[in-house]
């Protein structure tokens, strides 16, 4: 009889989480900022957040390149992604107007299919921190952390809440190395450069300031674990060497975003599915796994394959790298390892 129980329970508890079920949405934008001013109505303004909102998403989760396949969807496309919308503060009531902010949530199954039928990629980025150290090389002369504008203002400028730009402290290790290193910068290893920051996201950026027209600017970088040589130009144009330095690092972190965006790309047209079991020995553990599993956004469903008294049969469907999964179910204490030819869950 008791086995019954159990089993009835499995099957109440699965049957409810048979459509996963994110409490955690990339597809929500907040703190949208629209500004009211004279007799414009509640709907326009609402309209406004949700185009704003729109642009905002998509630059926060697609690649340059495929931004521009979404310019011609049309506004009323655009507000039936929506699944909901409220207004989260009003600020500066006055003569002019007011500044409304805007909560908006952009519906995760109707997304996934725009980008189906488009044939867009999407980047969900789950490590943002990135140890970057840039170095300047001018008049033959290395420059480190001392008068060095990049390093003294490399987060000045271009602001982004998709990576958080971390940069070494000084360290008279990182200095030898650079000066050992200092004819072929490029030959640096990152995991030498960055000892403490083992299996993070890594990045060295080198400026050589030649005085020309155009400058090339050069990234190494070691992203989800892959090695990146990359370079960009950067056009001097008539400004002077600040506003020139400036530009250098905006367009610089304008492509280590992109780097990293490609990086972590999705692709819905091509989903994967994991069986794994769950060995049912605590009366809560298919809750546990279930609230722990609505926090990843690339699990889409999970479904009950079989089970008995003692173990669930589970066939996982998600997005995305099977490692990246594994990774983000850990950042749960969810478990996932292969023993016997088999997926094995543990609940921490």
């Amino acid at each position: 009889m008791k086995s019954y129980k159990l089993i009835l329970f499995i099957l109440v508890i699965l049957t409810k989480t048979g459509n996963v079920l994110s409490d955690t949405n990339i597809f929500d934008v907040n703190n949208i900022e629209i500004e009211k001013r004279g007799k414009i109505n509640n709907d326009a303004i609402a309209n406004k957040a949700i185009k704003k909102g729109f642009n905002q998403l998509v630059n926060k989760i697609l690649l340059k390149k495929d931004e521009k396949t979404l310019a011609n969807l049309k506004f009323s496309e655009i507000k039936e992604l929506v699944t909901y919308y409220k207004i989260s503060n009003k600020l500066n009531k006055g003569i002019d107007g007011e500044t409304i902010n805007f909560d908006i949530s952009f519906d995760k199954e109707k997304m996934h299919d725009l980008f189906f039928k488009r044939n867009i990629l999407y980047s969900e980025i789950t490590k943002k921190d990135l140890f970057i150290l840039p170095i300047l090389k001018k008049d033959n002369k290395i420059f480190i952390y001392n008068q060095n504008f990049f390093y003294d203002k490399w987060n000045e400028f271009y602001e982004t809440n998709l990576i958080e730009f971390i940069l070494p402290l000084e360290n008279i290790e990182i200095i030898q190395n650079v000066n050992l290193n200092s004819l072929n910068l490029l030959n640096l290893k990152l995991s030498d450069l960055f000892v403490e920051y083992s299996g993070k996201n890594l990045a060295l950026v080198l400026i050589e300031d030649n005085n020309l027209k155009e400058e090339i600017i050069y990234f190494k970088a070691e992203i989800s674990g892959k090695n990146i040589v990359r370079n960009i130009k950067v056009n001097r144009s008539n400004l002077n060497k600040q506003q020139f330095y400036e530009r250098i690092i905006i367009n610089a972190k304008k492509e280590i975003v992109n780097l990293i965006k490609s990086e972590n790309l999705i692709d819905v047209r091509a989903p994967s599915f994991l069986n794994a079991q769950l060995k049912i020995n605590k009366k809560n553990n298919l809750f546990e796994l279930n609230s722990r599993i609505k926090k990843i956004d690339l699990i889409e469903k999970i479904y009950v394959k079989e089970f008995n008294a003692d173990y669930v049969y589970l066939k996982i469907k998600y997005l995305g790298k099977l490692d990246k999964i594994i990774n983000q179910l850990k950042d749960q204490k969810v478990f996932l390892k292969f023993l016997s030819n088999e997926w094995d869950i543990n609940i921490n």
